[in-house]
């Protein structure tokens, strides 16, 4: 009896032992925070007031991307907690872009929405203002470009009034290439008419009296002309030029 009795006892504390110990594995499941407005705001997210530019708008859309990450923050509540966040023109933008679509309208937009929206209004308007102000350097560069060329081609990029410094290097460029090359064309044409004129024919008279003779008779005879030329009355050769001078030998 007694022995059956120590039995009972121990089968009793395995059960009560593996009660205990299933009741431990079980615990209870604790729901899912929901990310408040309060939990949104504790992770300190940028303000963005419409003047930051494109570098702070950039700022402001990654920063905010990153945030919804890490707070676990409703796909519903985005629109509605980054809107919070906008200040100055951007807010007053915002509130005007409520009061055309309505307010459940607005806000029911996804962030991705909110996020072209925002582009679209403030992306071209800064790259605008980025060319002004580009064209106005460049305008410089090229003002300051032109004045220091040659006269010689200094009107002629004036006149074409090129955007870039790029364009009116180039442009400076052909034009002093074509001024080499028509300075050496002129130079060559100077050149050979100074070789053509009469008074370097006249340096060899005698030897285009010469080609002027044409003769058929042998040596030691009297030779007969037999070409075109007209007979000088003074020489009584046959030649267009001035007689050939005399040799006093």
């Amino acid at each position: 009896m007694i022995d059956r009795a120590i039995q009972r006892n121990s089968t009793h504390t395995q059960d009560d032992a593996s009660q205990s110990s299933g009741e431990g594995l079980r615990r209870p499941v604790q729901p899912a925070r929901v990310c408040s407005y309060t939990d949104f705001m504790k992770c300190q997210p940028l303000n963005f007031k419409g003047t930051e530019g494109i570098v702070g708008l950039s700022q402001w859309l990654e920063k905010m991307e990153s945030l919804f990450h890490i707070s676990g923050c409703a796909i519903d509540n985005q629109v509605k907690f980054a809107t919070y966040t906008l200040l100055g023109a951007a807010l007053t933008w915002w509130n005007g872009h409520v009061r055309t679509l309505g307010h459940d309208a607005a806000y029911a937009n996804t962030w991705g929405t909110l996020k072209k929206n925002l582009m679209d209004k403030y992306y071209p308007k800064e790259l605008a203002l980025m060319c002004t102000k580009f064209l106005a350097d460049e305008t410089k560069k090229v003002d300051k470009y032109i004045s220091g060329l040659p006269d010689n081609i200094h009107g002629n990029v004036m006149s074409v009034r090129p955007r870039t410094l790029d364009e009116t290097i180039e442009l400076a460029n052909d034009l002093m290439d074509q001024k080499l090359r028509t300075y050496a064309e002129r130079h060559n044409e100077s050149k050979r008419k100074a070789n053509d004129s009469p008074r370097n024919n006249q340096q060899q008279p005698h030897k285009k009296q010469n080609v002027a003779r044409a003769y058929t008779a042998g040596p030691g005879e009297k030779k007969v002309y037999t070409g075109d030329l007209p007979m000088c009355t003074k020489c009584n050769y046959h030649h267009i030029w001035q007689c050939a001078p005399k040799c006093g030998r």
